[in-house]
């Protein structure tokens, strides 16, 4: 009799541990166990675009990091990273080899738009999670056609239209000239403007010129933009073009409102090449602080961030903006796995990449924070205004939300 009830008992206790939510089946996909969480992803170590390796260095770096502090949810991170050397039919190819071969359950932190968009479509049939890109192409923020594939970096055309709120603000009546590139990037820009000044767009644009990365100067484009009578300049425009805009303008004695993009407000790439005194006043908007800055000296996220270079990644110091991105994407990625918990499906993975609310990282302005949600795959389109000044950037204003309609709705 005492053993039918002992065993009774033991039948009722096993059916409440069944029913406590706490201790909820554990549920793997590919490339999780109970033990590890197996990432992938193609970065450029060779190539025209070699400088952007450092990303994946710092990606591995960060992932030793967190494993050696026990990993998530005590699984450690396996990071396979492979050299596409920035062509696009390599990242095909390595990226098959993740998928079908080694069997990673997402990709994170892919470098280049061109890269990105050649896998897209057949990471979306693998219904692989495709997050966190190195790249602001506002093709990533379509979770209606590419449900499984996230970018990290501000979209260009949510920056533009950060720039337009600011114009509106603080210069409505501005007779504006834009300069840019004839791509997906220099175009990205254009829509965001307009789309930002809305129905004044056509009455503060003056005039519009192109160039072709393969042109050797831009100096034609800016003497017809100074002719136009435009009092503001956006140059849309990448690092030597940029740097080439600042030059002319100076040697032409034309002093309009000079805004170029945050991809192009680079001290040691574009600035110096300019010249620092033909620099004072242009006007960028940014979203991330500024490593070498010496006002974040004292700030407890960037402290980290100097410890984590310090002792992970001491190569990168000479690169530290671009080190501070991958940093703060892998911070990203971790942030997903943790809500991830013990469901370590694509599906899951997606959903909570999806949902990110108020995510604070340590390399984001004061104010600027991730947020998701299924019908927003944009994580970060927030921007404070900054003028060059002596010999360096100076923040000023409000954060602005750089707003821009999602692809597919």
């Amino acid at each position: 009799m005492r053993t039918t009830t002992s065993l009774a008992a033991v039948a009722a206790a096993i059916a409440m541990l069944a029913a406590s939510p706490a201790l909820a089946q554990k549920k793997y996909g590919v490339g999780a166990s109970d033990t590890e969480i197996k990432l992938g992803n193609t970065v450029p170590y060779s190539g025209p675009a070699s400088a952007y390796g450092i990303l994946g260095k710092t990606y591995a770096a960060y992932f030793k990091k967190i494993n050696d502090e026990g990993g998530i949810n005590g699984r450690k991170i396996n990071l396979i990273s492979y050299d596409d050397a920035y062509s696009p039919p390599k990242t095909v190819e390595q990226t098959r080899k993740l998928v079908e071969s080694d069997e990673v359950m997402a990709l994170v932190g892919n470098t280049g738009t061109a890269s990105n968009a050649a896998i897209q479509k057949y990471v979306n049939a693998r219904k692989i999670p495709q997050l966190f890109l190195a790249t602001g192409a506002s093709r990533w923020n379509d979770p209606k056609a590419f449900p499984w594939t996230m970018g990290w970096l501000p979209s260009y055309q949510a920056e533009a239209t950060a720039y337009a709120k600011y114009l509106l603000k603080e210069k409505p009546n501005a007779k504006i000239g834009v300069l840019y590139q004839n791509d997906d990037f220099g175009k990205d820009y254009i829509r965001g403007l307009k789309e930002g000044l809305g129905d004044k767009a056509a009455s503060m644009i003056v005039a519009e010129a192109s160039y072709e990365v393969a042109e050797p100067t831009i100096d034609s484009q800016i003497v017809k933009l100074k002719a136009s009578g435009a009092d503001t300049l956006l140059s849309f425009a990448t690092g030597k073009f940029a740097a080439q805009a600042i030059k002319k303008l100076a040697e032409l004695g034309w002093k309009p409102l000079h805004v170029v993009p945050n991809a192009s407000s680079s001290l040691g790439t574009v600035l110096k090449p300019a010249g620092l005194e033909n620099a004072q006043n242009l006007v960028s908007a940014t979203f991330a602080k500024d490593p070498t800055d010496p006002q974040w000296n004292d700030d407890p996220g960037m402290k980290k961030f100097h410890a984590f270079v310090e002792q992970y990644i001491p190569e990168g110091k000479p690169m530290e903006s671009t080190v501070l991105s991958g940093y703060s994407i892998a911070q990203t990625m971790v942030e997903a796995l943790r809500m991830c918990g013990d469901d370590l499906t694509h599906e899951n993975l997606m959903k909570q990449a999806a949902n990110m609310k108020d995510v604070q990282l340590d390399g984001l302005l004061p104010g600027v924070t991730v947020n998701t949600s299924p019908t927003d795959f944009a994580p970060i389109d927030q921007f404070q205004m900054m003028t060059f000044k002596g010999e360096r950037w100076q923040r000023f204003g409000d954060v602005i939300k750089g707003e821009v309609a999602v692809a597919g709705r």
